[in-house]
């Protein structure tokens, strides 16, 4: 189904998926992640369309999403006229959900692949990466966006670049995530950058290469995608594919299913001030702090006290917070539930009876 688009315009392809329990109790799957004001009065979806807003430089967005956040997104895009939605049935991971979104498109539409729940500081140097990918990809490179590193992470994927090429580089190849003392050296060569799930390429280009390495794959979507439906008027619709086709397809990232494999795979160094606002100490990391690297907020904010603490991130809706002598540590409460841990802790967050019960 062949998008309407005017020409060199990039397609932007918001993904919305997962329910973010690791900002559990805050992000819960009535209300995941997505579609809260983490970050600002806006949410990070609408963060994440208001970064693609200027039609000079973007055509008209395609989210892809499960049922359960469509009326999410209808409410919080109600100003974006020409959004269209592409529903998946079943979620399978990131692979199949670009490849229905590039089954949507015109073969020749360049696609800037973004998560809808991560947070970028610098809007300016987002765009620029966003074109210098798209001019890459007009060549038929299939593009990474590499996040320039400040820290050895542990927690991200990594992007090693080789030769350079016009406006970034050949990728050498994907590392999964490494332990301290890999880190500390990708850190120090310069070498390498984090993998931030952020991807430019020809529709067409990235359906061919999913068929060399995932040809089962390929096919069920381009069978879900020419027996689906499509619902809606004029430029707001919503795009249904067969559920049966979808839904046997085997689920997979699109980093193993084609990154990991295509010979054309390309990087362009995006500083842009990001974060995938993983856990609370990603959170805490990307918002304002006090003196003490304390930062208080939600409704009430007003009323919290810390004394005598450092690093104390508190989030309540309400109720007072008081904490005294405390350092590294997270405190949230949201409706009924109440969450404290180390910073260290909150990847944990996740694994945590109250959020795999919500």
């Amino acid at each position: 189904m062949d998008e309407t688009r005017p020409p060199g315009l990039i397609t932007p392809v918001i993904l919305c998926g997962g329910s973010g329990t690791r900002l559990w109790p805050r992000s819960r799957k009535a209300l995941p992640k997505p579609f809260l004001p983490l970050l600002g009065q806006r949410t990070l979806f609408q963060q994440a369309l208001d970064r693609c807003a200027d039609r000079g430089v973007f055509a008209a967005p395609l989210v892809v999403a499960g049922p359960d956040h469509v009326p999410h997104i209808e409410e919080q895009a109600s100003d974006v006229a020409d959004l269209r939605i592409a529903v998946e049935p079943a979620a399978r991971n990131t692979a199949p959900a670009i490849a229905l979104a590039a089954g949507l498109l015109d073969r020749d539409a360049v696609m800037l692949v973004c998560p809808s729940d991560h947070h970028i500081a610098d809007e300016t140097a987002f765009v620029a990466a966003a074109k210098a990918a798209a001019r890459l990809a007009g060549d038929d490179y299939l593009v990474a966006l590499g996040i320039t590193p400040d820290r050895p992470e542990t927690g991200y994927g990594y992007i090693e670049s080789g030769e350079q090429l016009g406006g970034g580089f050949a990728v050498d190849k994907f590392v999964e995530k490494p332990d301290l003392e890999t880190a500390e050296r990708f850190l120090a060569s310069g070498n390498y950058s984090w993998n931030g799930g952020i991807f430019a390429f020809r529709a067409g280009a990235f359906l061919s290469d999913l068929a060399a390495h995932r040809p089962e794959m390929a096919e069920a979507i381009l069978q879900a995608v020419e027996r689906g439906h499509e619902k809606g008027h004029d430029a707001r619709r919503r795009f249904h594919p067969q559920e049966e086709s979808f839904a046997a397809i085997q689920g997979e990232s699109v980093d193993y299913a084609v990154m990991e494999n295509t010979q054309r795979a390309a990087m362009v160094p995006a500083l842009m001030g990001w974060s995938d606002i993983g856990d609370w100490r990603a959170l805490h990391e990307a918002r304002a702090k006090d003196a003490n690297g304390n930062s208080v907020h939600g409704r009430g904010a007003d009323k919290a006290q810390l004394a005598g603490c450092r690093n104390v991130l508190v989030e309540s809706d309400g109720p007072r917070v008081s904490a005294s002598g405390l350092s590294d540590i997270v405190i949230v409460v949201d409706g009924d539930e109440v969450l404290v841990t180390t910073a260290d802790g909150a990847q944990k967050v996740g694994k945590l009876r109250g959020a795999s019960e919500q």
